[in-house]
């Protein structure tokens, strides 16, 4: 673990982008301050040069991570990005895996989270869609089928190991990759409440601040059509 030293933390993000959604609960979730950079994926901004030359998949998020002993580390994907940020952050910060000492519950935050973040999004992101579409590909259709594929998937799993989240009582990355997929798929028109213990979970985070902080609906960028009312 990392000393106490601050660091200075950038996240190039969008604010329906559930990728960089995961690391901004995880930033938050570990109280670690960061400056929001968007990149609006609709007008293209992820492929400028100034992007690429940063993130050379072109896509979002990009995390800065400055120390004040070396040089700038910077990470373009975001599981690896969860994982140092677990690996740097103090014994003290909100930890995102179960403990060392209990090997199998940490395979199975990492099995939910790889369901999410490699089974589910990445068919249903824009770039994709994008490619389906000129093949007749009905794209609310492909992405409510897939999403639903995963979310079966991870149901059976988290049934047996959830308790307050999806993995015991406390918030792990499984649930930091679950709570953004349920927004895309609500977005989808996924009936989550068909989904039992997924619903239930997500119901809980979505009462934690570090969520409404990094809800897609209160982010800088977000338009103001989508902003929830401050009311």
């Amino acid at each position: 673990m990392a000393d106490s030293t601050p660091l200075k933390v950038t996240l190039y993000t969008y604010f329906r982008s559930s990728c960089s959604a995961r690391l901004r609960i995880a930033l938050n979730l570990k109280s670690i301050p960061y400056t929001p950079i968007a990149v609006n994926l609709l007008k293209g901004e992820q492929s400028s040069p100034e992007n690429i030359t940063l993130n050379p998949s072109g896509t979002v998020p990009t995390l800065i991570v400055e120390h004040p002993s070396k040089g700038p580390v910077t990470i373009t994907q975001s599981l690896a990005a969860l994982e140092y940020l677990e690996e740097i952050s103090p014994a003290s910060s909100h930890t995102l895996l179960p403990p060392a000492s209990d090997p199998e519950a940490r395979a199975v935050v990492r099995t939910l989270a790889h369901i999410m973040s490699c089974d589910v999004q990445p068919v249903t992101n824009l770039r994709i869609l994008k490619r389906v579409a000129p093949f007749g590909v009905d794209r609310a259709a492909w992405s409510k089928d897939l999403i639903e594929d995963g979310f079966r998937a991870y149901e059976a799993i988290a049934v047996k190991s959830a308790g307050l989240f999806s993995v015991g009582d406390s918030i792990t990355m499984a649930d930091v990759c679950l709570l953004p997929a349920v927004w895309g798929a609500e977005r989808a028109g996924v009936k989550v409440e068909d989904f039992p213990t997924i619903y239930r979970v997500a119901q809980q985070l979505e009462e934690e601040d570090a969520v409404r902080r990094a809800h897609w609906r209160t982010q800088p960028d977000t338009p103001e059509e989508f902003r929830l009312s401050s009311s």
